[in-house]
């Protein structure tokens, strides 16, 4: 099967609004002009001048506000004329909103995937192999769940989603790396059900999963088709995730069961794509139905790709901007730079309202939260955003929450972060401004 090349250019520019005033001498030589002109010119760049917003208007005192950094497309060769601000469809200016970052729960140790219930619970797992529940604002003490996770390097207590029937249900499935009987690190796939409150009744759908120390992938999210997709790491052996018969370096697609579905690519195979060298994020577009994935990269080169039945995303034979005739090239590469991104979600809420249908990304070693806008399926990136960048420190996941704000959870402490005293943390972004893009929060949501 052949499949079209794609390779983002990754070349982003950043807008500057050029303001220009009179110079002094005009006034000194024209009193009475220079008098009107300096008090319309003074008018004019104070008007355009961007307000910050006090310190102490920020409750809680302990709140973060990000002022985002866009980024557009490339631009044209440059010219005299100065470079416009991003314009909203139709041509009006639409400036990104300003978002607040509030504390749910801290004191966490590695919070690593999120997912709420339809109830309105924030189930979330810990490394080292605990399921915790945040339920009507308040973190749950006990855990819902204990898991004998092997949590070394990268591996442990990794994915978590919760069936789509959940409500009938009470199904959770969760991905963590153990120890198989030789002693070898390997990952599973199992699911647990509610039982009174608690989990339990651990029945495994895969395993055998190559596992290390570092790459082992590990997110769970299911699909609009009703059908769990599973991301898996190279396990540090590259060559795997070209090997058709490992489960390394590929996504995966299981029914709700454990079984294989008969629409898979590849016949009597989990394998739904493969060549992935360690993709940790992924979601599917609210209308277009096109799932997008993210993947870390060897030293820089950081991946955003559109995810295909049987694709061949290229590792080890290439990656970010290189070019393979027999792989698909990524939609958004970062070059040089790092961003080490994971956890991903779709924007559909109603909070923030010129973000509908853009694509979050949480970046570890980047230290922000990004925004991407696709110029639909087929197309690239068109728009990208930069919040809280160095505010938060490791961001491992994103969510959209009931109400529509996004929720993170921070990873300061796996080992390659600085931890704050309260970390690590799960927050909740809402707008800045009250306002008609911020409509009040349902009631009982954390």
């Amino acid at each position: 099967m052949t499949f079209a090349s794609r390779v983002g250019n990754g070349l982003v520019r950043r807008n500057r609004t050029a303001t220009r005033c009179f110079p002094g001498y005009l006034r000194a030589l024209y009193p009475l002009a220079g008098l009107i002109l300096a008090l319309g010119v003074s008018w004019a760049c104070t008007a355009t001048a961007p307000t910050t917003p006090m310190l102490a208007d920020l409750k809680p005192t302990d709140t973060l506000t990000a002022t985002p950094t866009v980024q557009g497309p490339p631009a044209p060769l440059p010219t005299d004329s100065p470079t416009a601000a991003p314009t909203a469809p139709g041509g009006l200016m639409e400036p990104a909103p300003t978002a607040l970052a509030l504390p749910v729960a801290r004191g966490l140790e590695v919070p690593w995937s999120l997912a709420f219930a339809p109830d309105g619970r924030l189930f979330f797992t810990e490394r080292p192999g605990r399921v915790r529940v945040i339920e009507d604002g308040e973190l749950v003490p006990e855990p819902w769940a204990r898991i004998r996770a092997a949590p070394r390097g990268e591996g442990g207590l990794l994915g978590l989603a919760l069936d789509p029937d959940f409500s009938r249900t009470g199904y959770v499935y969760v991905y963590y790396t153990h120890r198989d009987g030789a002693g070898r690190l390997v990952n599973r796939v199992s699911r647990l059900r509610e039982v009174e409150g608690m989990g339990g009744d651990e029945e495994v759908l895969l395993d055998g999963i190559p596992g290390a120390r570092n790459h082992n992938g590990g997110r769970l999210r299911f699909g609009p088709d009703g059908w769990l997709y599973i991301t898996t790491g190279d396990a540090g052996d590259g060559p795997l995730a070209q090997d058709p018969g490992s489960l390394a370096g590929k996504i995966l697609r299981l029914d709700p069961n454990g079984h294989i579905p008969g629409d898979n690519p590849f016949p009597g195979s989990p394998v739904y794509s493969y060549g992935h060298r360690n993709p940790q994020g992924l979601d599917w577009h609210p209308e277009t139905g096109t799932m997008v994935a993210t993947e870390h990269g060897p030293s820089a080169h950081d991946e955003v790709n559109v995810i295909v039945p049987g694709g061949n995303y290229g590792w080890p034979l290439v990656s970010g901007e290189g070019r393979d005739p027999g792989s698909i090239g990524p939609l958004r590469q970062t070059g040089r730079e790092t961003w080490a991104p994971s956890g991903a979600s779709f924007y559909t809420g109603g909070l923030f309202t010129e973000w509908r249908g853009d694509f979050f990304l949480a970046a570890l070693r980047g230290n922000h939260l990004r925004r991407l806008r696709l110029d639909g399926p087929a197309g690239g990136v068109i728009e990208e955003e930069v919040l809280f960048s160095g505010e938060l420190g490791r961001l491992r996941d994103v969510v959209v929450g009931p109400g529509g704000a996004l929720y993170l959870a921070t990873n300061n402490w796996d080992g390659r972060g600085s931890p704050a005293a309260d970390d690590d943390r799960i927050l909740r972004v809402v707008p800045q401004v009250p306002g008609p893009m911020a409509p009040a929060l349902p009631a009982g949501l954390p």
